[in-house]
């Protein structure tokens, strides 16, 4: 089968061609550790989880490099450390470690390198020396600027005109700069701000060299795909552009750039002053992240997309009826099969998720009305297989439907011996009383049949 992808920079959807099969390049705009994620951010790190989960499907899973990177060189981790009194270390160690952890319990695999840009400044250095002597920055007040107008491919991939460009940017227009869309690649620090010494001066990398630089030592000079949110086109992207094609005489820097759309909340635009921001790690202290996973990735990724309660209980629901499917053909074990080509064609055609989950809808159905246990063992293989793929179904049914903790799973299940044992005296009156207290303290449904007694949390 063959990828289709849609490259922001031709505005059209494209087969896709590795530069190299045994090793294509991914490189996804990773976060700016000074706060909690929000659920914008854990979008862009699950589609793009899938990106990679489809590429490996068709590529191997040793023939494809993520690298996901870390910003914690930043204003705003600096006012952060500001505010808070904290040491900047330890404010982007704290955030690093949450993302990572909070990125992990909505299924997005760990990156094959998370780079750090503190970690990259002796590559920064080197590039902005070659776009100097390259004629393409220059020196200006302890600044290192990029002179856009020395590139006039400028522009290309947001397709802005000028004025939209310099507006968009958000720059200041100094006086020093040559022309007022000029960018910041290097910029002075003061004592008490974080700083490298360079031949300019002490100072600290703009923010879009970082990622200019990160990709050089990583994937090279030429790579196959970079990705990231739509609010990232500009002036980030076209920044990193610039950059790194200048500094490497002109050579094409990324084959197919790939963005996911802007994301509201409740219909409205998420944002602090309406108070309406989510975080995913609160989400994902209170939901279980399959079905934050499968309500992110229920509208093309390229669509604008709008978070709501309703969808994240839909989602659950769903994934309860699957879960429940799997439990009641429990006693089969799956064959061995891969997913319905139909399936991974969806997955395949710019990862066309909405076409993906009628597929598995009709896999499901397919699982419900299978009677022998050969077609019972084929459409559960092909079923899980699916989910694999995508990034669901990876629970125990049983473990799915108690979704407890495992202390609470402790506490609960002994509540439920005493449930029994009252039963058993027929005191049916303290067997109420710890149903009650079960549904009170944990949310927690108690069901009790001929088999005997289960237990599940309750969304």
């Amino acid at each position: 089968m063959t990828i289709h992808l849609y490259n922001t920079l031709t505005r059209q959807k494209e087969e896709f061609t590795p530069i190299d099969p045994k090793k294509v390049r991914i490189y996804i705009c990773g976060p700016t550790v000074w706060n909690y994620a929000h659920i914008g951010n854990g979008r862009a790190a699950v589609v793009f989880d899938l990106l990679v989960r489809v590429m490996r499907h068709a590529y191997g899973n040793n023939h494809v490099q993520y690298v996901r990177n870390i910003t914690d060189i930043d204003d705003k981790i600096i006012d952060a450390a500001r505010q808070s009194g904290e040491k900047i270390d330890v404010i982007t160690e704290k955030y690093a470690r949450i993302y990572n952890e909070d990125m992990a319990a909505l299924g997005a695999a760990a990156p094959d390198h998370q780079p750090r840009a503190t970690e990259y400044v002796p590559q920064m250095l080197k590039m902005i020396d070659k776009l100097i002597k390259a004629g393409h920055a220059y020196e200006a007040e302890g600044h290192v600027l990029f002179n856009v107008p020395s590139w006039p491919e400028y522009g290309k991939l947001s397709r802005r005109n000028r004025d939209d460009m310099i507006a968009g940017a958000r720059v200041e227009v100094a006086p020093y700069k040559k022309d007022p869309a000029d960018f910041v690649l290097w910029k002075p620090s003061t004592p008490d701000q974080p700083g490298w010494d360079s031949p300019y001066g002490r100072g600290r990398p703009g923010w879009h060299l970082e990622c200019s630089a990160m990709n050089e030592a990583l994937n090279g000079n030429h790579f196959d795909i970079h990705a990231g949110g739509e609010d990232l086109i500009f002036p980030h992207h076209e920044n990193e552009i610039a950059q790194s094609t200048c500094a490497h005489g002109g050579e094409k820097y990324v084959n197919y750039w790939m963005h996911n759309g802007y994301l509201m909340v409740e219909g409205q635009k998420m944002s602090k002053s309406l108070g309406n921001v989510v975080l995913v790690h609160d989400l994902v202290g209170r939901a279980h992240g399959e079905a934050i996973r499968l309500a992110l990735l229920s509208a093309h990724y390229r669509q604008p997309f709008d978070w709501t309660e309703d969808l994240l209980q839909q989602s659950k629901r769903t994934l309860d009826r699957y879960y429940g499917l799997l439990r009641d053909a429990g006693g089969v074990k799956a064959a061995a099969v891969g997913a319905a080509p139909s399936f991974i064609a969806a997955l395949e055609d710019d990862l066309n998720t909405p076409k993906a989950f009628a597929e598995l809808a009709v896999m499901a159905k397919d699982l419900s009305t299978a009677k022998t246990a050969e077609e019972k063992a084929r459409a559960r293989g092909i079923f899980l297989a699916a989910g694999k793929l995508i990034g669901l179904l990876q629970q125990d049914p049983e473990t799915w439907f108690k979704g407890a903790t495992d202390d609470e799973s402790a506490v609960i299940e002994k509540k439920i011996v005493e449930l029994q044992a009252a039963r058993g005296v027929k005191d049916y009156k303290k067997a109420d009383e710890i149903r009650d207290q079960l549904k009170q303290d944990y949310a927690v449904s108690v069901s009790v049949t001929a088999a005997g007694i289960t237990w599940r949390k309750e969304s």
